[in-house]
């Protein structure tokens, strides 16, 4: 069995023994630390109430697999497996078969790593020959037999398209494209299939000469029909509000006020706000949606559209410790008091608990950086650019900068600002500098390098607080940190660690499990938030190569999630089922009880 278990018990007290402060935009409610579980090796989990193994995997676009298999979607009235496919010169849905499961196909390598598959696409889905442009998101309405595609337009700023299919017969059947904002980055259905959520990013251009709003679009199905127009919610009545924002832990970065190719920019709050994520309650009332780099929840009645913007605030890590730096020799976990994590969520999940809303986020963290073309480094200055690079272009923006390079007030002589401390950790500059005196009391870093439970009020119930660097550490040691595209342990240290990005919430049993995926490290942990005042760490699993030095082996950076209820699975127990971005595979875990 590939499950890769914690083995020290003695590790427990240091999983569990950690204080935890979560924020509403200063300092934060208190967050409740979790208890962690333990493992068998070699599966036999002696501690653990899941039985986790490999059963499937399907490489797409073996000679090119970066993009081939980022998110995923399951048709269960026909056990169908659906991945966007990204990595040719079209936009692709591969359909992959998965009604049998040959897992002696599955043979290991030395190192214990499946590189072999068992699962192939069966249909191909030519996006474009209906809609332009390149796919972002897909989502399946059991209710209806609907396939959603989100497509982003072919052309910076233009507004995106849903392209809607049927999937009720043997392939799908194109039915129409619907206008949304620009970018959208994601779709969702509604549980009862009434209501399609989509979240519009609307990034801006190199330059910010085009910068649209961020939007969420709504989209209405009656009776099994598909409305003809989608209603647009936009954040313009937040424009004259972005310091009673930023009081609430909301983060804006932008070049407001600078020249950048000959245009004065001047970003509103409705353009800075980047709608990432959606999550949709289970009682089919509320639409959750991550803003990731504004660090930001907006929350939607779908009753009456009506809207409502939370800051996530930060959390701080006086009382937790971790590793920020890549140029330390390897595990070297610190304190910082005047450190702060800005929690910027990627995938966000939801559930209920007691009949109240709880929203579960991956807490990735993301920075600004944006280029324009310039001729060398003369031209790119005078036209009101940062910084050139030959291979990059002419920074235009950027808010991220290593502590070292910043100048540290005074609450910080206690530490060592090199690459031995936590002088190579990035963090933002547009916060942290309460005087404008140049000196920073206080820094902010990207994402919280955990996963968090929030309740409807946008208060932390519980943080993992530094579990994940702490478990990485402790079952891979210096190859914690790891990235996702080589062997190298320790390289993402000074950035956001492993990087917590995929997330999905299923049930087994009568427990409900958070399953987050680590980007960087390729690996997957697994809580138990039934009880989401109660949340145990259960599993940590992977199957992924981390031999120093040797080519990168098996399922590489997952990016999409979904979970299959046993009663829904060919094999009649659950299902996890992975989108890996970097290797082009999809991976099917089969999750059962002991």
């Amino acid at each position: 069995m590939l499950n890769k278990s914690i083995i020290a018990l003695s590790l427990l007290s240091l999983l569990t023994g950690c204080s935890l402060d979560g924020d509403d935009g200063q300092d934060g409610a208190q967050g409740v630390q979790g208890t962690a579980g333990n493992n068998g090796e070699n599966g036999t989990n002696a501690n653990s109430a899941l039985n986790i193994n490999l059963i499937g995997r399907a490489v797409l676009n073996a000679q090119s697999p970066e993009g081939a298999a980022e998110i995923v979607a399951y048709q269960a009235s026909k056990k169908w497996i659906y991945a966007i496919n990204s990595s040719g010169d079209e936009a692709v849905v591969n359909i992959i078969p998965a009604d049998t499961f040959d897992t002696a196909a599955l043979v290991k390598d030395n190192e214990g790593i499946v590189t072999a598959t068992n699962l192939a696409s069966a249909i191909t889905l030519s996006l474009n020959e209906n809609t332009p442009g390149d796919a972002n998101s897909i989502a399946i309405d059991a209710n209806n037999q609907l396939l959603a595609v989100a497509m982003a337009a072919t052309s910076m700023g233009e507004v995106g398209q849903i392209a809607f299919y049927n999937i009720s017969g043997d392939t799908p059947v194109f039915i129409k494209n619907l206008t949304v904002g620009a970018l959208p980055d994601m779709v969702a259905f509604s549980h009862d299939g009434a209501k399609v959520v989509v979240a519009n990013e609307g990034e801006p251009n190199g330059d910010y000469s085009i910068d649209p709003e961020g939007t969420i679009s709504i989209i209405d199905i009656t009776n099994g029909t598909i409305a003809d127009n989608a209603l647009s919610i936009n954040f313009q009545d937040y424009n004259n509000k972005q310091a009673e924002l930023e009081a609430q832990g909301l983060v804006f970065a932008n070049p407001t006020g600078r020249t950048i190719n000959g245009n004065l920019i001047n970003t509103t709050v409705a353009m800075d706000l980047e709608p990432e994520y959606v999550s949709i309650s289970k009682d089919n009332k509320y639409a959750y949606v991550s803003i990731q780099e504004n660090n930001g929840l907006a929350i939607i009645n779908l009753e009456d559209n009506s809207l409502e913007l939370k800051g996530l605030g930060f959390k701080d890590w006086s009382n937790l410790q971790f590793d920020a730096s890549d140029k330390d020799g390897g595990v070297n976990f610190k304190s910082y008091p005047g450190l702060y994590g800005m929690y910027q969520p990627d995938t966000i999940a939801s559930f209920s608990w007691k009949g109240a809303n709880f929203i579960v986020s991956a807490n990735e963290g993301d920075a600004r950086e944006y280029f324009f073309d310039a001729s060398d480094e003369a031209d790119c200055i005078a036209k009101g650019g940062l910084d050139y690079d030959a291979k990059d272009g002419c920074l235009a923006y950027i808010d991220e900068s290593r502590v070292e390079d910043l100048a540290l007030a005074a609450n910080f002589d206690y530490l060592n600002n090199d690459d031995n401390d936590i002088g190579r950790l990035k963090v933002t500059t547009v916060k942290g500098d309460k005087n404008n005196d140049g000196q920073y009391e206080s820094l902010y870093a990207y994402g919280a390098r955990s996963f968090t439970i929030w309740d409807s009020n946008g208060l932390v119930v519980f943080d993992s607080g530094d579990q994940i660097a702490r478990v990485t550490a402790s079952v891979h040691g210096n190859a914690f940190n790891n990235n996702e595209d080589e062997n190298k342990g320790d390289t993402r240290s000074d950035d956001k660690g492993a990087e917590p990005e995929a997330l999905t919430l299923g049930k087994v049993g009568d427990r409900l499990f958070a399953f987050v995926g680590l980007e960087r490290m390729g690996t997957i942990m697994v809580f138990d938030i039934t009880n989401p005042y109660d949340v145990k760490f259960q599993d940590y699993f992977y199957n992924r190569g981390l031999e120093p030095s040797a080519d990168i082996s098996g399922d590489l950076a997952p990016e999409g999630m979904t979970f299959v209820p046993a009663a829904q699975s060919a094999t009649n127990e659950a299902l996890l089922i992975v989108g890996n971005e970097i290797s082009g595979s999809i991976a099917v875990w089969e999750i059962a009880t002991q």
